[in-house]
């Protein structure tokens, strides 16, 4: 028998599992008090799913609102089982899948930004290079000196992962990332 349908003491080995597993971009609004993010991340670690991105931050100071925003990986069937345990979550005010809700209202992909500062260091034609390119990325410098620059980049995910490829082998030392800012498009919230 093989391996994956070896019987475990249930029925349920006997359907494969063919879902394949895709990026999602969740935005959850909740009150801003303390241990909510705690428990938030805490429903993930304790389930062992993966965020591969959080951001989190006051939103509406006056009625005491943060959003949340997390990438994670997951079937479609592992996404929806963490959107209800997260809607069950008492601070919680909604989750919104935004990758999904696009997608429902024939809307491109979710607007989604990160912001990176970027050190490089390098004398000569590598430091002539370095800057050259990031005028490309319309990267801003907001430090430098004559060993090193800082750049200031805002993007998608991928141009951030580009731009931080091409600055490797031009004397790379440090990077800082926000993680991703998520809005869908059109003119509702969420």
């Amino acid at each position: 028998m093989n391996a994956q349908h070896q019987p475990t003491g249930s029925a349920y080995f006997i359907a494969q599992n063919t879902q394949v597993p895709e990026l999602h971009t969740l935005s959850v609004l909740v009150n801003n008090e303390p241990g909510v993010l705690a428990r938030v991340i805490g429903l993930f670690s304790g389930r062992g799913y993966n965020i591969e991105s959080l951001t989190v931050s006051e939103t509406e100071h006056e009625k005491h609102l943060s959003r949340i925003t997390i990438v994670t990986k997951g079937t479609p069937q592992v996404l929806q089982q963490i959107k209800a345990q997260l809607e069950r979550i008492v601070p919680v005010r909604s989750v919104v899948d935004l990758t999904v809700r696009a997608r429902d209202l024939g809307q491109d992909k979710p607007i989604e930004r990160e912001l990176a500062i970027v050190k490089v260091a390098g004398t000569g034609d590598d430091r002539v290079e370095a800057l050259r390119l990031a005028d490309a990325f319309r990267a801003q410098v907001i430090d430098a000196n004559t060993e090193h620059f800082i750049f200031e980049i805002t993007g998608r995910v991928s141009k951030i992962e580009q731009f931080i490829a091409i600055m490797r082998p031009l004397g790379l030392v440090e990077i800082c990332r926000t993680g991703v800012a998520a809005m869908n498009r059109g003119p509702q919230g969420m």
